[in-house]
């Protein structure tokens, strides 16, 4: 499958280290279990001085990382970070590597969600509690400076993320300064290109993309633009969206198409291709060249935003 898609030495190793933690269980629990493994085999420790902390808000856990910094006297700037996962697997320990990278990059507070997952709670119930947590965030009494809090999202988070700004716009709210989608999952069409040419792409292809929006929209008959953005009939007055895709991954064409509908709609919106990336190598961070662009460009649109 591999020697379809021109992958670095680096890359491909890194897909074959992700591979080797498959479970021959695929039921939910064995998938869940083999996805933990593999996220824990990829998470360094966690650098000295950051304040980890576990609480909930309204009813929703949630973890906050705060780096060892002064925060500025208007207040932390701020990330909410949903994590990626089919939004049937991952939480709080998943994607605790990129959130302590963040925080130490951006010197910046990091407020990661543990929604809820299908298919025991399928749509709406992750973006609800995404969006219950984004209104604690802002209601309740935390230093934060409001004019320096972003979203962002990997894979399922980043469909989380731009729902969430979708929500938050229709219902006259105030909204994020700016939402970072990684590799998103944004309901496009089995038509894009990517569907096809990526059908078979390493750690996620067409076939995965299909059963876990099934799973996310079991009882959902007529979807929406909350559980599937690119469905919005408008993409007006949104926030500023920086938009990475993998070149590797089904998913490709959903930000690219997402990207154009924002930018036709004069939504300022920035597209980072990812040549040579696959679905899911955030984790290959200090092993991959191209990854590390990646994580130059997102940090360095994250810190002008901040």
């Amino acid at each position: 499958m591999i020697s379809r898609y021109l992958l670095s030495p680096a890359m491909a190793a890194f897909v074959a280290r992700t591979e080797g933690y498959a479970s021959d269980d695929t039921g939910l629990a064995g998938l869940r279990l083999a996805y933990d493994a593999m996220c824990r085999a990829f998470t360094p420790e966690r650098p000295a001085g950051l304040e980890v902390v576990d609480f909930q808000l309204r009813g929703v856990p949630v973890r906050s990382y705060r780096p060892p910094v002064t925060p500025p006297a208007s207040g932390w700037p701020c990330v909410l970070y949903l994590h990626g996962g089919g939004w049937m697997v991952g939480g709080l320990d998943s994607h605790d590597f990129i959130c302590f990278e963040l925080a130490m990059a951006l010197g910046a507070m990091v407020v990661a969600v543990d929604y809820r997952l299908a298919p025991e709670h399928p749509y709406p119930a992750g973006f609800e509690d995404c969006l219950s947590v984004w209104r604690a965030l802002r209601s309740g009494p935390f230093w934060f400076d409001p004019q320096k809090l972003l979203v962002a999202g990997d894979s399922a988070g980043g469909n989380l993320a731009a729902a969430l700004c979708l929500a938050l716009r229709d219902a006259g709210e105030s909204m994020p300064a700016a939402q970072v989608l990684i590799y998103p999952g944004l309901g496009g069409g089995d038509h894009l290109p990517s569907r096809s040419e990526c059908a078979d792409a390493p750690l996620l292809g067409s076939t995965d993309v299909e059963y876990y929006r099934a799973l996310y929209l079991r009882g959902s008959h007529q979807p929406d633009a909350y559980a599937m953005p690119l469905l919005a009939d408008d993409f007006s007055g949104l926030p500023p969206a920086w938009l990475a895709v993998a070149q590797f991954d089904p998913l490709r064409d959903d930000g690219v198409r997402y990207v154009e509908q924002l930018s036709a709609a004069g939504t300022d919106a920035s597209l980072y291709y990812g040549e040579g990336l696959v679905h899911g190598c955030l984790r290959a961070r200090g092993q991959v060249a191209e990854v590390e662009r990646l994580y130059e460009n997102l940090l360095r649109f994250m810190a002008d935003k901040l």
